[in-house]
C-alpha cells in the first residue's frame, strides 16, 4: 500500500519542501533560517487547510509566506541588534553540503541590499519568472527588473566578475 499520501498538504510537502528550502536559503543566507521559515509556512498551510487545498499553486503560496516570514524575522533581528548594539555574526558552523561556488554565491548575496538579494535568489536560484518574483515580493514587474539589473551589477562587483548569472534574464 505504499502509494502516494492521501493528505494534500503531505503530498505538497513531499514534492516541495527541499526545493523551497533551497530557494529560501538564497533569500535568507542561512540554512537553518530557511528551514524554519519553510516549516512555518507549512504550519500555516495546516492551520488554513480549506484555503490552502483550494489554491491553484500551493507551492507559490508557501514560497510567498516563507519570504514574508524571512523578511519579518530579518527586520526583528535588525531591530534587536540596534537596540542591543551587538553585531550579528552569521552561523558558519552549520554549513549545508553545497558546492564551494554555491556557498560563495550565497555569501556574496548576503552583502547585497535585501531587496536585491531577494529578487536575485528568487529569479535565478529558485528559477522563477520575473512576474512570479513580482507576485511573491508584492512589487511591480518593473521594480523586479530594476532590482535584478542593479543586483547583478552589485553582485559582479562583490564577486570581482564582469558577468553574473549569464547576463540579463530580466
Amino acid at each position: 500500500m505504499g502509494g502516494e499520501p492521501a493528505d494534500p498538504i503531505q503530498r505538497c510537502f513531499d514534492a516541495s519542501y527541499r526545493r523551497l528550502v533551497g530557494q529560501l536559503y538564497g533569500v535568507c543566507g542561512d540554512l537553518s533560517e530557511a528551514e524554519d521559515v519553510v516549516a512555518e509556512a507549512f504550519a500555516r498551510a495546516v492551520s488554513r487547510r480549506p484555503t490552502f487545498e483550494g489554491l491553484d499553486n500551493p507551492e507559490a503560496w508557501l514560497r510567498t509566506v516563507a519570504v514574508n516570514l524571512a523578511r519579518t524575522r530579518h527586520r526583528r533581528r535588525a531591530l534587536g541588534e540596534r537596540l542591543s548594539r551587538r553585531a550579528h555574526e552569521p552561523d558558519v558552523t552549520h554549513r549545508p553540503q553545497l558546492s564551494d561556488e554555491r556557498l560563495a554565491l550565497v555569501a556574496a548575496l548576503r552583502a547585497l541590499p535585501d531587496h536585491q538579494r531577494e529578487a536575485l535568489a528568487l529569479h535565478y536560484l529558485a528559477d522563477l519568472p520575473v512576474a512570479e518574483v513580482a507576485r511573491t515580493l508584492g512589487v511591480p514587474v518593473g521594480t523586479v527588473k530594476a532590482r535584478l539589473n542593479r543586483g547583478r551589477a552589485a553582485l559582479a562587483e562583490v564577486l570581482g566578475s564582469e558577468e553574473v548569472f549569464g547576463g540579463s534574464h530580466a
